[in-house]
């Protein structure tokens, strides 16, 4: 990865990052921003230039670093010493039992959520995306590609309008300019914006587009499913030449959340304003009597595909923050017990 040298706002640094450090923090090193995370390290970008540093694995497992991060490198040393308050994370349940959050981009100013005019439109997905959004507290805007390809881009445009109000759509032709340039008030010099989405969407053309270079490998389309055949395999941020930065992203097969009520109420504001009109306060919407959200359903008022979606998140989030819960009581009460087991073998060698 080359690049010129950039000014530390340039970078996107704000003044709020000043204030949470000290004059210690500044003896100790100097801020610099990530641009690609390795098993190996960091790749960063600072006033000094761009350079790959060490990532302690003590400041690996605290929470992870994610492509965008402030970090603050140690003097001559190369070596990162800690992650910068973060002003938004986006961030997903990782695979597997344990419900650990993975970050995926900090420190953004928006999320292009990017699907197609094709087969791969998915509004339940679309839904989810936009919940990750707004947990990161970060606007989202829905991108829909292939928009030269067939004369109904405006349906879909349509349909993705109704999924969460104020909702920002715009359809695009990533390679006509003036197609791109729809994108252009989210980025302004010193932004930072990621795209999200399928494989095969047209996330990295995109991102090609913006920074002006084939920085990304991208795949064509399989004509049967309209899923590409590879994608990008690692996250990586890039300037763009009007000065903002763009932050790739893998496809992700699976992408679980772990979103509160007000986010998903957010998404689903027409389920929540609906639920003020059932019969009783606590009802699930499940069969209970007098419930006004599934009368909706029944008269096409709302769509059951719509319903089952935001019952499938309500329950993954809360699965998911059980299981955190639980995780984090198993660690104090076991960190409980070695400690009384340190102090009572002191005691026995003090006698």
């Amino acid at each position: 990865m080359s690049f010129q040298t950039f000014s530390l706002h340039q970078l996107g640094w704000q003044a709020e990052y000043a204030r949470l450090l000290t004059l210690a923090d500044f003896d100790a090193g100097y801020p610099a921003r990530v641009m690609a995370v390795h098993r190996s390290g960091l790749a960063v970008l600072s006033s000094r230039g761009a350079m790959a540093v060490a990532l302690p694995h003590a400041l690996a497992e605290s929470g992870g670093v994610a492509v965008g991060d402030w970090v603050l490198v140690e003097h001559e040393a190369d070596r990162a010493l800690r992650v910068l308050d973060r002003r938004s994370l986006l961030s997903r349940v990782a695979a597997g039992g344990d419900h650990r959050r993975q970050p995926i981009a900090a420190n953004l100013d928006a999320l292009f959520v990017v699907s197609s005019c094709n087969d791969d439109f998915n509004p339940s997905r679309l839904e989810r995306y936009l919940a990750l959004a707004l947990d990161a507290g970060v606007l989202p805007v829905v991108v829909l590609t292939k928009a030269d390809l067939g004369e109904d881009a405006a349906d879909y445009v349509a349909a993705a309008e109704q999924l969460m109000p104020g909702l920002s759509v715009l359809a695009v032709n990533a390679l006509d300019e003036a197609s791109v340039s729809q994108l252009g008030p989210w980025l302004t010099p010193g932004k930072t914006v990621a795209f999200v989405g399928s494989s095969g969407v047209g996330k990295s053309t995109l991102a090609n587009h913006l920074t002006g270079a084939a920085m990304q490998r991208t795949a064509g389309i399989r004509e049967d499913d309209a899923r590409g055949r590879h994608t990008t395999t690692a996250r990586e941020m890039f300037p763009t030449p009007g000065g903002a930065w763009v932050i790739d992203t893998p496809g992700m097969r699976e992408l679980r959340v772990a979103v509160g009520e007000a986010e998903l109420g957010a998404v689903f504001d027409d389920i929540d304003a609906l639920a003020t009109q059932c019969r009783f306060g606590d009802c699930r919407h499940e069969g209970d009597a007098g419930c006004a959200v599934e009368a909706a359903v029944a008269d096409g008022a709302l769509d059951a595909r719509r319903l089952s979606n935001y019952r499938k998140l309500q329950r993954e989030s809360a699965h998911a923050q059980r299981s955190l819960r639980e995780q984090h009581e198993h660690s104090r009460q076991f960190n409980a017990v070695v400690t009384q087991a340190m102090r009572v073998k002191k005691e026995k060698l003090g006698r």
